[in-house]
């Protein structure tokens, strides 16, 4: 075994050197003073001494060179720093953990997962002082230097998820919270390699980065990757990761269509969307049950039954809402008997002595059940209409240009032209959507005793808007809205994605979580009150779970090594100074007791 094994610094053992004047003067010193006695002890010493070396009887004779002889061995095995080599986990005091919790994890391998496998090599990596940090949200710290009891509650508490992670994120996260000379240990499946450079990143600031990779099961991943509404049906499509042909059959309440894949293939299916809550299916499943479904959420009653009361027919609104998937549509002309059961009422050209106390009544029945109301404009506003005009109307005006557009659901992506002849007047209720230049409402909605109000500014004959493509657009957005009935596509996420609720309490996949503003970290259905959206992981990259090992990849991750380093040298300096120590005062103490000093 050669010295640089056992000392960083042989060369300190130079200072075994010392001995030698120390042992010389031992040697050189003077004999002490000896009285003859005729005694036996007499003879006895001087058999002894021709037995022995004169020299050897003199310094066996000297525990003070001994015990000097030990302080210069300590001292100098000290100034040569002996070490033993360890593992670097047993010299870091603090450890930031960076734990993947995105989709990819739960894939199956053997007999758990690679999640399952991750947090169990996470307890292995603990120390005094421990951080953790996960892939969710941009990188989430759920533990900030924490001793290793807590530290244990918190990998326990932790859950893979069912959506996208940011591993780039949370890797810089850890760089950010690491103190000096901290540790930071990612655990991961690795997919991708974004996160590459975050590592280079945090190994230039001098931080020891572990990489430890957890990538097996998932070779022959058949997955939805993407999810499409039209009207009432969903077109989804199906991807194959494997390298070899599959055959899947894919549902959907009473429907179902099956697929041929080759590898890599990708391959749609369109099915109608039932009501209330349902699920795509893909079967058989694999090693990858996350993208094996998509949760699809529907109304409960997906058909809009709207009255439009005209006395002209009104033909562009008519025609527009006509063609308007789920909307069941009738036209009537005050005076009439308006019968119960409508979702949303829409006035329109209503000739003002033909309209019936009765007739507004029912828009107010309408709103008490929790649907819309929606008048129109015209040049003579019929006063019956009381509370359930949003516009106080004043005279017929001409000439104003579009003053400013909220961004709603309503209003978003539509261009609103400025009416040649409008209704001027001021808004009573509610909020404006669409505002002329002189401050009259053009667009104006109000929630009512939990209905909806919404005041239409355009006179059907004297604007162009009629003719614009967006114009049937708008009104399928509004009779949707008026009856609390969101378009498929406003119901269903994608993982990882942001929903907003009215209540503050949310019922989730896992149970309840706080609302208003929920993350939909779990696939399936969240419900508050009559609320209902569905999450569903719809990601091509996260699906692609048959990642590479670190060691053969090109390029930036491949040029990262697995584990940085694993065993390092620990000093034993101190005790070989204690050591010195402990002799030194000894020999003080034996001088005490002789009687030196």
């Amino acid at each position: 075994m050669a010295l640089p094994d056992v000392f960083l610094s042989p060369l300190g053992l130079a200072a075994l050197l010392a001995a030698v004047p120390i042992i010389v003067l031992y040697l050189i010193r003077p004999d002490p003073e000896r009285l003859e006695l005729p005694t036996f002890r007499f003879l006895a010493s001087e058999q002894r001494q021709q037995a022995t070396s004169p020299l050897l009887e003199r310094l066996s004779r000297s525990v003070l060179l001994l015990v000097q002889l030990v302080v210069i061995l300590l001292l100098a095995v000290g100034l040569a720093s002996p070490y033993v080599p360890v593992s670097e986990r047993a010299t870091v005091e603090e450890t930031v953990l960076v734990v993947d919790t995105s989709a990819s994890m739960a894939t199956a391998d053997g007999s758990g997962t690679r999640f399952d496998r991750a947090v169990a090599a996470a307890r292995e990596e603990v120390t005094g002082t421990t951080s953790v940090v996960t892939t969710s949200g941009g990188g989430q710290v759920v533990l900030q230097r924490g001793p290793p009891s807590e530290v244990e509650s918190t990998l326990d508490g932790l859950t893979v998820t069912d959506s996208p992670g940011d591993l780039r994120s949370a890797i810089s996260q850890a760089t950010a919270l690491a103190g000096e000379n901290a540790r930071i240990v990612v655990l991961s499946d690795f997919a991708g390699d974004a996160w590459a450079d975050t590592v280079t990143t945090a190994r230039g600031r001098g931080l020891s980065v572990d990489l430890r990779q957890f990538e097996g099961g998932g070779r022959s991943n058949v997955g939805i990757v993407e999810r499409r509404f039209s009207g009432s049906e969903v077109t989804v499509s199906v991807k194959n990761y494997g390298d070899e042909p599959v055959t899947r059959t894919v549902s959907l309440g009473e429907e179902s269509a099956q697929v041929d894949l080759g590898a890599g293939d990708v391959a749609t299916v369109t099915l109608p969307v039932p009501a209330g809550r349902s699920r795509v299916r893909l079967s058989p499943g694999d090693d990858f049950p996350v993208d094996d479904s998509v949760a699809v959420a529907a109304p409960e009653d997906p058909t809009v039954d709207v009255l439009v009361l005209t006395n002209d027919r009104n033909r562009y609104l008519t025609t527009a809402l006509s063609v308007v998937d789920q909307v069941d549509l009738t036209v009537d002309s005050p005076p009439t008997t308006v019968e119960d059961g409508y979702d949303v009422i829409i006035y329109s050209n209503v000739d003002p002595g033909s309209l019936l106390a009765g007739n507004v009544e029912a828009g107010r029945d309408v709103i008490a059940d929790g649907g819309g109301v929606a008048i129109q404009a015209q040049p003579e506003m019929p006063q019956k209409y009381g509370d359930l005009l949003l516009l106080a109307p004043e005279d017929v005006r001409a000439g104003s240009t579009i003053g400013q557009t909220r961004q709603t659901t309503l209003t978003r992506g539509i261009d609103f032209q400025p009416p040649d002849e409008y209704v001027g007047g001021s808004l009573k209720d509610g909020q404006a959507l669409v505002e002329l230049a002189d401050g009259t409402p053009l667009i104006a909605t109000a929630d009512r005793n939990g209905g909806q109000l919404m005041y239409y500014g355009y006179i059907e004959d004297r604007s162009s808007f009629k003719y614009n493509y967006q114009y049937p657009v708008f009104w399928k957005r509004t009779v949707f809205s008026l009856a609390d009935r969101a378009p498929l596509p406003a119901l269903n996420y994608e993982t990882g994605e942001r929903a907003q609720f009215d209540g503050d309490s949310v019922d989730g996949p896992d149970g309840t979580v706080a609302g208003p503003s929920v993350t939909l970290q779990r696939a399936g259905f969240y419900t508050s009150g009559e609320h209902t959206v569905s999450a569903s992981l719809l990601d091509e990259r996260e699906s692609d779970v048959a990642v590479e090992t670190l060691e053969t990849r090109e390029g930036a991750a491949g040029n990262l090594t697995r584990e940085e380093r694993r065993t390092v040298p620990k000093p034993l300096t101190e005790y070989a100074a204690i050591g010195a120590l402990v002799v030194a005062l000894a020999e003080i103490g034996y001088l005490g007791r002789r009687g030196d000093l």
